[in-house]
């Protein structure tokens, strides 16, 4: 099912873009702004937000099932079939019909993990005790950690913007964190490299970490087999991959809360892990 995930995601990115680029050149040659501008309606814009959240990276979360751009694919699908009915030409609308199925589908079946809950990562439970390399290259213990509350945040890889907004977000809560007392631990199964970069990138003093071989995500139950989208393994990425998950312990390990999304799109803003750990009563040095 993962492979087919895998699959899916490249080729219908692909497809959409080249639907969009057809629909762009039958409209300027045609004039046919219903039937082909409905083609384009389908698909434009999603591949404007899509564009947006890979140029900036400044989007760690988005609806689960984009409404908006479900009624505009809808009605863009709807004016092509209706320009069909006036031009007898059932290109547009197949085209039309074929970028809004790859949406839904990408909407409803790819962007869900499905009922997702791993039991070792429980409120109340002792966080399992991992093994991750740091930034200086130095394999250590999840264990080592538990000195004081920690943010975990368990992120796919520098391949994916969301992931990186995310981070980001938190790198502006800084400030607030550090007068917590609290600690952030940042892990991925992304090659080395890309996490000592990810580190320099941001240049704040948290816990940039590598899940070697995926180890500790298997461990906790959080791996995403194929979750990479396929063709991406010629950067140096692994097939497999981690679920976005965030944990909160306390000093000593105790999780306090743990947030394993059911559609990686669907995160949790920052203000959510300030008002847990303030809520446990934590506080500068606590």
């Amino acid at each position: 099912m993962n492979s087919l995930k895998s699959i899916f995601v490249s080729t219908y990115m692909t497809a959409a873009m080249v639907i969009m680029v057809i629909a762009g050149r039958s409209l300027w040659n045609t004039g046919d702004y219903l039937t082909w501008g409905g083609v384009l309606l389908v698909t434009v814009p999603f591949i404007m937000v899509l564009s947006w959240i890979m140029v900036f990276k400044n989007i760690a979360r988005t609806s689960a099932h984009f409404p908006v751009l479900v009624a505009l694919a809808t009605a863009g699908l709807v004016f092509s079939v209706w320009g069909y009915l006036q031009s007898g030409n059932p290109e547009a609308p197949l085209l039309a019909l074929l970028g809004w199925t790859g949406f839904i589908v990408y909407v409803y079946w790819y962007s869900s993990f499905g009922d997702r809950s791993s039991k070792s990562l429980e409120a109340g439970q002792s966080l399992p005790a991992f093994d991750v390399r740091n930034v200086a290259d130095e394999v250590i213990s999840s264990a080592s950690l538990l000195d004081k509350p920690t943010i975990w945040i368990f992120y796919r890889g520098n391949w994916c913007p969301l992931c990186m907004a995310q981070i980001k977000e938190l790198v502006a809560e800084y400030q607030q964190i550090h007068e917590l007392g609290v600690r952030v631990a940042l892990i991925s199964p992304q090659p080395h490299k890309f996490t000592i970069g990810t580190a320099r990138k941001f240049n704040v003093p948290f816990y940039f970490l590598t899940d070697e071989g995926n180890g500790a995500a298997r461990m906790l139950g959080i791996a995403h087999d194929d979750g990479l989208p396929m063709g991406m393994q010629v950067l140096g990425y692994d097939s497999e991959t981690v679920m976005p998950t965030v944990i909160i312990t306390a000093a000593g390990g105790q999780i306090l809360w743990s947030h394993q999304t059911d559609n990686y799109r669907v995160r949790p803003e920052p203000s959510v892990y300030l008002r847990v750990l303030r809520d446990s009563g934590l506080s500068s040095g606590g």
